[in-house]
């Protein structure tokens, strides 16, 4: 199942490496694929369905992200 999101606070390529490893720890997410044109535009794969809160507690071992559905 694929989901589209947007992630605020990514502005690098940096940002997208630790965002997508961070993300993609998560047991249920399969693949983070992130852009930076436009910037912070995220399409994730999970084996089942997560919620913004859900994800936002995996990004929040990160500092400065935010992700909301699109």
């Amino acid at each position: 199942m694929k989901q589209n999101f947007q992630i605020n606070g990514i502005s690098c390529g940096g940002c997208v490496a630790r965002v997508k490893k961070t993300l993609e720890e998560h047991p249920n997410i399969e693949k983070a694929e992130i852009s930076l044109t436009p910037k912070g535009t995220t399409k994730i794969t999970m084996n089942e369905s997560l919620s913004v809160a859900e994800l936002q507690k995996q990004l929040d071992r990160l500092n400065g992200y935010t992700i909301t559905a699109i």
